[in-house]
């Protein structure tokens, strides 16, 4: 745990969605085994979960989500992140440098920031011992839809992606206010683009956020995610599982797609992770990807575009931190597959 945290930061707390489309929004969640539970007291806001994993999706038709949804399409709009004290944690990011929200763009009640792209930052000190938001206030669907869980446990991360040259401003803005820290710095090449990625990690060692920028032509994925989201904004969540094969063996293909793989990664991924002690065919018969060394591994695999420009990672780590840094090179030729697929390359 690092000595900046300046915030106290715990973690995250949830994920609000903001979509037109609530409808296609709803069967996503329930198709990664989320299940509908309860509604924000006095407004259109739905709350959805799965283990320490809580998804709030917006349907107002006013307010910042509504706006939100009109300028990106399906969205972001906010997230909710745990601190040891609300009211404490909001005057210091202001101390520090952050905007506080105004009282028109907070549809809910608790204190917050401007963050990515003018979406918001919660500050909730209500969690684990000290009691639920969910508990106080929400109140129950007549009628709960219940789904089965898929062994998502948490949010391991979530990508940022921003237009060039303002890497190091969002960078900044994390390390400044929350007290984040760098961990990983990539320069990806493909075979037509090109993106740099720069990963940080929460002071409380909870999550992290790696943060894209293209490089060279406007045809790279981030630059073709800027064009199509109006913005900077995130780009993936990642859901931590511990058993990623079972996960896969219940999700509802008809809803959910994942990233082609190319036949010849597996030739030889198991060679460069000999530890993997999960099975190998169904490894490649679900195209999950493997990276790790000698005496650790992680397994991830991605989904096409789902919300949008925006699409879900899932990840099993053995003892492993990375991101899967062996895979970036797959895993950036299989997305200017897709793009070349849609016309973009």
């Amino acid at each position: 745990m690092s000595g900046n945290n300046y915030l106290g930061l715990r973690g995250i707390e949830f994920t609000e969605f903001a979509s037109p489309e609530s409808d296609f929004m709803d069967k996503v969640f329930k198709a990664f085994g989320f299940s509908k539970l309860k509604k924000y007291k006095n407004k259109d806001i739905y709350y959805y979960n799965q283990n320490d994993i809580h998804f709030l999706l917006n349907t107002e038709k006013k307010g910042l989500s509504k706006a939100f949804a009109d300028r990106h399409g399906p969205a972001i709009c906010s997230m909710g992140w745990r601190v040891d004290d609300a009211e404490k944690a909001m005057q210091v990011a202001i101390d520090r440098g952050a905007k506080p929200a105004a009282s028109e763009d907070t549809d809910l009640d608790y204190p917050a920031i401007y963050g990515i792209g003018d979406s918001l930052i919660y500050f909730i000190d209500e969690f684990g011992e000290k009691g639920s938001i969910y508990e106080n206030d929400f109140e129950p669907l007549p009628s709960p839809e219940i789904t089965t869980d898929m062994g998502f446990t948490r949010i391991d991360h979530l990508t940022n992606n921003v237009y060039k040259g303002t890497m190091q401003k969002w960078a900044d803005f994390y390390k400044n206010v929350f007290g984040f820290s760098e961990v990983r710095y990539f320069d990806i090449k493909g075979q037509q683009t090109a993106l740099i990625s720069y990963a940080l990690r929460s002071p409380d060692g909870s999550f992290c956020i790696p943060i894209n920028e293209g490089k060279g032509d406007d045809k790279n994925q981030i630059d073709e995610y800027l064009r199509e989201y109006n913005g900077p904004g995130v780009q993936h969540i990642a859901f931590e599982t511990n058993d990623i094969l079972s996960s896969l063996d219940k999700l509802d293909r008809s809803v959910i797609d994942t990233l082609d793989i190319h036949e010849d990664y597996y030739k030889t991924v198991f060679d460069r992770v000999p530890n993997v002690t999960e099975d190998h065919q169904r490894i490649q018969d679900h195209q999950v990807l493997v990276d790790g060394d000698e005496n650790s591994y992680l397994l991830q695999i991605f989904t096409k575009n789902l919300f949008g420009p925006i699409f879900i990672e899932i990840i099993q780590r053995a003892n492993n931190q990375g991101f899967g840094e062996g895979n970036f090179q797959a895993l950036f030729e299989s997305i200017e597959r897709d793009q070349q697929k849609r016309g973009v390359l």
